[in-house]
């Protein structure tokens, strides 16, 4: 009787075995939904290389930009056109969930796919120039309460976009009104740092992780962070906006959602894959190259928390008159 249970689950087990071979998708692909360069361009190298470095990915995985309306074409796409596809996963952020919240997604709420992975966070950022006359955070603002007009701030999304709402809850604490603000908008956030070095914009605003390069090599300044306290390593010298008076804090989550009609079993494939690699250390030593902080979540723990972030960002969204 033991010899037949012990068979029975060797077989169960081989079985489970060969179908989880089966559901490992021969062209991987990750969607960036911007141009290159950028928050979404670096969370789908961090999953190509990540996986690849820890074996857990025998194919290639491939990179395919798919920018407009700052993730809505790409998540349009992924819903409409490639419901099943086994092997694309699809790069989001905290802005994917400002704009789902906002309706900027067509009829497609955050209800539509399968979130998959978060697999760690920036905070938002305000940079400057090398050259730039502005020293400090404090004499942007005294610069904005002078004359708001004068000052071009530019950065990945348009008037309602998480860059804009880092822009508008940092005039709002100063007591600029956000509509006062000269806001340019580009598309992802590679632009903006090109516009900054031709001298287009004063400032911008975006995530940290897209402005550490540049940082590191002494062509920008970064005057604030938006997170609750100083990070640590090398940005442990920048000043937060909240330790400089602005009660301003803006995390920046990174991940990835597949298909809403993805098999339960590809998406498990792919879920513990990302388990897997998210307490791999080469992995982790990886994310900190890209100055992205340990945030982990997958599957149902993460499909809860994109909803409540969803939620929350509703009501700010209404706050500002955006949700019409």
């Amino acid at each position: 009787m033991n010899n037949r249970l012990t068979y029975a689950a060797l077989l169960t087990s081989g079985l489970l075995a060969a179908g989880m071979a089966l559901a490992e998708p021969k062209r991987p692909e990750c969607i960036a939904p911007a141009k290159p360069g950028g928050g979404f361009d670096i969370t789908c190298k961090l999953a190509q290389g990540g996986l690849k470095d820890a074996g857990l990915l025998k194919a290639p995985m491939r990179v395919t930009y798919m920018p407009g309306g700052i993730g809505a074409v790409a998540y349009n796409a992924v819903v409409a056109l490639r419901p099943k596809a086994p092997g694309v996963i699809t790069a989001w952020s905290s802005g994917s969930l400002l704009n789902l919240a906002q309706g900027k997604f067509g009829r497609y709420d955050e209800k539509a796919v399968r979130w998959l992975a978060a697999i760690g966070t920036d905070y938002g950022a305000v940079i400057v120039h090398r050259d730039s006359p502005l020293q400090t955070f404090d004499e942007l603002i005294t610069r904005l309460k002078q004359a708001p007009s004068e000052l071009v701030i530019g950065a990945g999304g348009t008037v309602g976009s998480q860059d804009w709402m880092q822009a508008a809850l940092i005039a709002r604490s100063a007591g600029i009104k956000p509509e006062k603000l000269r806001y340019v908008a580009f598309e992802g956030g590679g632009e903006p740092m090109t516009a900054l070095f031709g001298g287009h914009v004063q400032a911008i605003v975006s995530g940290f992780g897209e402005a550490t390069a540049q940082l590191d090599a002494g062509n920008v300044r970064i005057l604030a962070v938006l997170s609750e306290e100083r990070l640590p390593g090398k940005m442990a010298n920048i000043p937060t906006a909240k330790e400089q008076g602005y009660d301003v804090v803006w995390p920046i989550v990174r991940g990835f959602y597949m298909g809403p009609e993805v098999s339960d079993e590809n998406f498990k494939w792919w879920q513990e894959r990302f388990e897997t690699l998210l307490v791999d250390d080469g992995f982790n030593a990886k994310r900190e190259q890209f100055d992205l902080l340990p945030l982990s979540k997958t599957g149902a723990e993460l499909e809860q928390f994109v909803y409540e972030q969803v939620a929350e960002y509703r009501k700010l969204a209404d706050e500002f008159g955006l949700i019409q």
